[in-house]
């Protein structure tokens, strides 16, 4: 609960002065775009060494969000959740053969794939 405490105080104190309720509503607005976690997509790719570009194929495989300390994953197929401190376990987790690589793509507006390389089962670097 969004509060302000006083020193040694287990219960909330006050604003002073008092917060209008158009004030109290613009705080709670800022907390949840503050904490919000960032949505991303693990994205299976299917790329044969020294296949023509038609004969590549991806798919979305797993839904997840980034909180500060931990991730949380829902795969498409199976329901699977899993919950991850690391990207890069779920890289290699949905990664997969010789031909199957996975990739985190950040659905944010203004992140960039590319801060999460896609990774066969040989590599794991993600960058989060």
């Amino acid at each position: 609960m969004m509060s302000v405490e006083a020193a040694g105080s287990t219960s909330p104190a006050p604003f002073d002065p008092p917060l209008t309720h158009a004030e109290f509503i613009a705080l709670t607005e800022e907390l949840v775009a503050v904490t919000a976690p960032r949505l991303f997509a693990v994205v299976q790719s299917h790329e044969p060494e020294g296949a023509a570009p038609e004969e590549c194929d991806a798919r979305v495989a797993a839904w997840g969000m980034a909180f500060e300390e931990v991730s949380e994953v829902v795969s498409v197929d199976s329901g699977c959740r899993l919950s991850v401190r690391s990207l890069e376990r779920v890289v290699r987790m949905f990664g997969g053969g010789a031909d199957i690589s996975a990739r985190v793509v950040w659905v944010s507006p203004g992140a960039s794939s590319e801060a999460c390389p896609k990774a066969s089962s040989g590599q794991d670097g993600v960058a989060a």
